[in-house]
């Protein structure tokens, strides 16, 4: 997988991490510009973390609901802890491929 794909797919997760966050049709804080090129390191870090607001932000709504919180609904709760849920087998499958891609750059010949 190039750069190019892998930013894109890393892109698509921290939109996918936004909309875990019940923000839809909103910009990820840390999206780069396409003239302003991130290192790798630096989307991945911004991927991770916003997979990780994600499911804090669900295991918040999971104790305010069973804490009794009147402004907390079922549906809202659910469908928080499915969006986490998405978001981070997105990036535990980006973790694979990556984990596949270092195997094979490591077992080539010289």
């Amino acid at each position: 997988m190039n750069n190019v794909n892998m930013n894109k797919a890393l892109l698509e997760m921290q939109r996918m991490a936004a909309q875990a966050q019940m923000q839809p049709n909103t910009a990820v804080k840390h999206v780069p510009d396409e003239g302003s090129p991130k290192s790798f390191t630096e989307l991945l870090q911004t991927a991770v973390n916003n997979v990780n607001e994600a499911q804090q932000h669900s295991g918040k709504l999971k104790k305010s609901f069973e804490m009794g919180d009147p402004n907390v609904d079922l549906p809202q709760v659910m469908m928080a802890s499915q969006k986490a849920g998405v978001a981070f087998k997105g990036m535990l499958e980006v973790r694979n491929q990556l984990l596949q891609a270092y195997k094979d750059v490591m077992s080539m010949s010289v």
